[in-house]
């Protein structure tokens, strides 16, 4: 006991003391930090994979491909922000819907995939969260609404004159859409920033959201 006293009464000794203290105490705050940021990033990770589940449960309806509520023309306001005028909450910008209404009235076929494929660009453009998980989620309903473009056109792999016609009009297709939805010098750059986020992914199914088959035309 003596000789624990005279060591607590040499200079060095209590200087030692304190500073063990400070390090323990600075060990306390870097492992309550910790807790914090794992917690943190629990909670990123739970409403990144929330937002994952609600791209792929995003569906486009019969409603939306028979015009059953058709918003007003959006006017001026359609290109005053990125994300555009969306005044029927059916997840397609109105412009857009309203160009593929006009561009097809009597096909309902076409008016399936190709506000399909609007859903999907439109999606992108009003992303909460950007990270590779979203992006590639995006990215692969994009694929899906694409194909699905070109299974309502007539193919035959042993006629080139049938394929050249088929690769030109799901050009045609994909075009009108990706043209009407990326029609402002914003909405380019921000599908720019949007692909710095892709990764690697496999393709979905290619089951289209409405059976064209029950369609008549």
């Amino acid at each position: 006991m003596e000789k624990i006293k005279i060591f607590f009464k040499v200079p060095w000794a209590h200087k030692f003391f304190k500073i063990l203290k400070w390090v323990f105490f600075i060990l306390i705050i870097l492992y309550i930090l910790a807790v914090i940021a794992r917690g943190f990033y629990r909670a990123q990770e739970s409403k990144i994979a929330e937002q994952v589940e609600k791209i792929h449960n995003t569906k486009l309806t019969m409603d939306d491909v028979m015009g059953v509520n058709l918003p007003p023309p959006p006017g001026e306001l359609a290109d005053a922000t990125v994300e555009g005028i969306d005044a029927n909450n059916n997840g397609i910008r109105d412009d857009v819907e309203l160009a593929v209404f006009k561009e097809y009235p009597n096909s309902a076929k076409t008016r399936a995939v190709l506000l399909q494929y609007a859903l999907v660009l439109q999606m992108q453009m009003i992303q909460p969260i950007l990270d590779t998980e979203t992006v590639v989620a995006s990215i692969q309903e994009e694929d899906r609404a694409y194909i699905c473009i070109g299974e309502i056109l007539v193919k035959d792999e042993n006629d080139e004159k049938i394929m050249g016609k088929y690769f030109k009009d799901a050009d045609y297709l994909t075009e009108f859409v990706f043209n009407k939805q990326l029609d402002t010098e914003e909405r380019k750059k921000y599908r720019t920033t949007f692909y710095d986020y892709i990764g690697s992914y496999s393709s979905l199914p290619h089951v289209c959201d409405i059976d064209y088959s029950k369609l008549s035309n």
